[in-house]
């Protein structure tokens, strides 16, 4: 079962092995989300997430019988590379089931360290019953990533870290999946400092954990869907469950555009690359779901393994939601001028003109008519609703 010596076995066995990351105070961020923000970067840790730390801890605990016989695991991409980076260290042999539609990037990342990828069609779950499949075939050790003491004890040592680098911290925020790591970091800070509150956070599309818990019992969902894959976990764990239920004071969720938002306000403020399940946590904080004005916060940015076609999509995305982007589309009278009318408007406005399509086929319009569309860079959503207000008065129709 886990134990803070358990914990503090893990953090020894680590010490050489993964990094002690940074705890970084944000102070534009603190400014805007009106508290005391602090960082802790495991999306700066190596193979970029806190995943390495349970899974080396796990496996240095395996008898050398079990590592002659090989090791599985399934994951969404981060186990994958903890596993295959300590497999790689320890000279074991190591299979990872993966869900079909994890990042390319994480794919590449985990062979890259010697192991052998699965490919499995559908989400975490399916990867998972495919792994226990090989694991009854094989007689390898299935290394769980995140329903397993040692794992977890493994995670903790960011709670210890936390607690070592702040010494007056008000709360702790950290991303949930299947739980591992929020049970692991709330059961060593309970332990050492009670009077810390720690709080969990779940994609709203992905609330396996944040369900089960409003309900007192573990349920399953029947589809998960968030760009946040890390945490897309459809059934929370039975050890992780019993550890949250009773060590976190709270859970609750982030839409997809806020954690967008927080990626974008990541990059802009901080400097910093975080995967969809790292910025979890700075999201809750952000977007005021968690009573913490005014308190000094720590939140996990669990990991910064995000594709790279995604973060451009996800970028767009934040711009949009938070009114730094926005697109017009104008009913106009198809004559020459009305460019330049419209283009004149917003630019006495401040806002910077990036795109123009000119439609003139669409059948609902009249002959004499065209629809046109414009993409704009703009300040903030007050600066869109004075451009629509001088486009409005000039006698431009805004569809």
């Amino acid at each position: 079962m886990l134990t803070l010596d358990k914990i503090y076995q893990a953090a020894f066995v680590l010490r050489d092995v993964a990094r002690r990351t940074d705890l970084i105070y944000a102070p534009n961020m603190s400014r805007d989300f009106g508290c005391d923000l602090y960082l802790k970067t495991e999306n700066l840790q190596v193979t970029g997430s806190f995943k390495l730390r349970g899974a080396y801890y796990k496996i240095s605990q395996l008898s050398e019988e079990e590592k002659k016989k090989g090791i599985i695991a399934c994951s969404a991409g981060n186990h994958a590379q903890g596993v295959a980076l300590a497999a790689q260290k320890m000279g074991i042999k190591s299979v990872i089931c993966m869900p079909d539609g994890a990042p390319i990037s994480k794919v590449e990342a985990t062979k890259s360290y010697g192991a052998e990828a699965c490919l499995v069609p559908g989400a975490y779950d399916d990867a998972y019953a495919k792994a226990c499949a090989l694991r009854d075939e094989t007689g390898a050790t299935l290394i769980h990533p995140f329903d397993d003491d040692e794992v977890i004890a493994g995670q903790g040592t960011i709670g210890l870290e936390i607690l070592e680098q702040i010494k007056d911290a008000d709360a702790v925020v950290v991303p949930i999946g299947g739980g591992g790591l929020i049970a692991g970091v709330a059961y060593a800070i309970k332990h050492l400092r009670p009077d810390i509150k720690v709080y969990g956070v779940q994609a709203e599309r992905a609330a396996s954990m944040a369900e089960s818990r409003r309900l007192g019992k573990q349920i399953t969902l029947q589809s998960v869907s968030t760009f946040a894959d890390g945490i897309a976990v459809k059934h929370p764990g039975d050890k992780t469950f019993a550890l949250i239920s009773e060590y976190v004071d709270d859970v609750v969720t982030v839409s997809e555009d806020e954690i967008a938002t927080a990626i974008l306000t990541l990059i802009e403020k901080q400097k910093m690359i975080a995967e969809g399940a790292g910025a979890v946590s700075v999201a809750a904080v952000m977007f005021d779901k968690l009573p913490v004005k005014g308190k000094k916060v720590v939140a996990v940015v669990s990991g910064g393994n995000i594709d790279v076609n995604i973060l451009s999509r996800v970028i767009t995305r934040g711009l949009v939601t938070t009114g730094r982007n926005a697109t017009l589309q104008i009913a106009l009278e198809d004559k020459p001028g009305q460019l330049l009318g419209v283009s004149s408007i917003i630019s006495k406005c401040g806002g910077n003109v990036v795109s123009v399509h000119h439609e003139r086929s669409d059948a609902n319009m009249a002959v004499a008519s065209c629809f046109l569309k414009i993409g704009m860079e703009t300040r903030d959503f007050e600066q869109i609703e004075e451009i629509h207000r001088e486009l409005t008065a000039a006698g431009f129709k805004i569809v």
